[in-house]
């Protein structure tokens, strides 16, 4: 792996972890329903803009178009929708941890459906991923974490998690940014009718914090981490790319506690760093060998 592919492994993790900070602050400001919705339509007509000015073609092939669709709606409606709403009833850290889980969760649902074996090593990895979210929430739940925002939390990351498994594999090519625009476009008008029907006559605080808040989600998690997400896919394979989820843990819950001074104990740090080790352990078993040992590893998939 080259260090171009390390520094944009290391660029996504953060950014992807630093997003559930700006969310809980979002969604305490105004409905987390239109609050996506108005995300992700600012986010499509800058992305799509973008796509134009770079000279890619906004008409995607059959296979694009199923990637904008079942990533607009599972990881974009489902999966970020509920974990908007969810965020209203948990902190930001408790969802990042859950999260997190996704690497884990498309390593078990893989074997299971007997689509790629489950080595040793990535057996070991579950188990010490689910242990350290067990310590994490254990701990919390003494301390009133809300159940049905940690069932919503759940159900989001298996949403995800059958998004990435049904893509798995799937490239940027040469339409990236327009790939990235229709896929927010997507979500904006799957969620516009949930959020009439459920958040209609509720209340925004159009504040300098919100509008800040809302502004890094668009640009930053929303365009950005998306945009190095799918290049990174296409630089060096989702296997590869996935490895640096084991990040997330650790950064969600200290940005949490810096930006929002959210609980951050020793069950906090002892049980990241477990999910970390399981998530890392996971992702290492899944590359194979001869790609280890390649050569010509480093330049596989670059564009």
């Amino acid at each position: 792996m080259d260090l171009k592919s390390v520094l944009m492994g290391l660029a996504f993790a953060a950014i992807w972890a630093s997003a559930f900070t700006a969310t809980r602050i979002v969604v305490v400001e105004m409905p987390p329903l239109f609050a996506l919705v108005v995300r992700f339509a600012i986010s499509a007509v800058i992305a799509l803009g973008l796509a134009r000015a770079m000279g890619q073609s906004l008409r995607l092939t059959r296979d694009e178009a199923r990637t904008v669709v079942i990533f607009g709606l599972c990881q974009n409606a489902l999966y970020l929708g509920l974990n908007w709403m969810a965020m209203q009833r948990v902190e930001a850290s408790a969802a990042a941890i859950i999260a997190s889980m996704m690497p884990l969760l498309v390593a078990f649902f893989g074997w299971a459906a007997g689509r790629e074996p489950l080595r040793p090593q990535a057996a070991l990895g579950l188990l010490l991923g689910v242990t350290g979210v067990v310590v994490i929430m254990s701990v919390r739940l003494r301390h009133g974490l809300d159940l049905v925002g940690v069932a919503m939390c759940l159900v989001a990351v298996v949403a995800l998690t059958v998004a990435t498994l049904v893509v798995r594999g799937t490239g940027g090519g040469s339409n990236l940014m327009a790939i990235v625009g229709w896929q927010m476009a997507v979500g904006a008008v799957a969620l516009a009718l949930p959020s009439l029907l459920l958040e209609w006559g509720e209340p925004v605080r159009w504040t300098p914090r919100l509008v800040g808040a809302l502004a890094f989600s668009i640009f930053i998690p929303g365009i950005l981490a998306t945009f190095i997400w799918f290049r990174l896919v296409t630089r060096i394979g989702a296997v590869r790319a996935a490895a640096f989820h084991f990040l997330s843990p650790p950064l969600g819950v200290t940005i949490a506690a810096l930006a929002l001074g959210e609980r951050f104990g020793w069950s906090d740090v002892i049980g990241s760093l477990i999910v970390a080790a399981g998530i890392l352990m996971v992702q290492l078993a899944r590359v194979p060998p001869a790609a280890q040992r390649s050569p010509t590893a480093r330049t596989d998939g670059r564009s």
